[in-house]
């Protein structure tokens, strides 16, 4: 069990936990999740994290198949400027390694913007706290439990 996973099962909400065989020379960790567990990446979002103004840390939650925009990520955090944060930085704050943070769980709570295009699903996949693990649930029940808000972050689609 990740705290990720801890935290959906005490807020008694709905949701399942899909497991697949990790590579480790994976190039995406979001692109592998989609592919192994047959789901379209517009439906298997990754968990980045930014630093607001230098000073705070934030989290975007946005489809595997897209880039962060971090002009459009500032602007919903209510900051001038977004950019990603140093890789020991998030390690330490929210608890999980690169490739495996959750949106759900983490150690500190950071501020958290779902890219809107997650309201166009019934559910939606998030790491539940480990490379290979994932964890599928409604994206309002996510949006509530990480205190989170809806707003257009994601940009430029890679072709697939």
């Amino acid at each position: 069990m990740t705290p990720g996973i801890n935290v959906a099962k005490q807020a008694k909400i709905a949701f399942q936990v899909h497991e697949y065989t990790h590579d480790p020379d994976a190039e995406s960790y979001g692109l592998e999740a989609s592919d192994k567990l047959g789901i379209a990446p517009e439906r298997v979002f990754k968990t980045l994290v930014v630093s607001l103004d230098g000073k705070a840390l934030a989290v975007g939650v946005v489809p595997v198949a897209a880039m962060l925009s971090t002009k459009s990520m500032a602007r919903a955090a209510g900051a001038k400027k977004a950019e990603m944060a140093d890789k020991a930085e998030v390690a330490r704050s929210t608890g999980y390694v690169l490739g495996g943070v959750s949106p759900l769980g983490q150690k500190k709570r950071l501020k958290t913007v779902i890219d809107a295009s997650a309201q166009n699903f019934p559910t939606i996949y998030v790491s539940a706290g480990r490379r290979g693990l994932e964890i599928e649930l409604a994206p309002q029940d996510l949006c509530k439990l990480t205190g989170g808000l809806f707003a257009d972050i994601a940009q430029q689609v890679y072709k697939l």
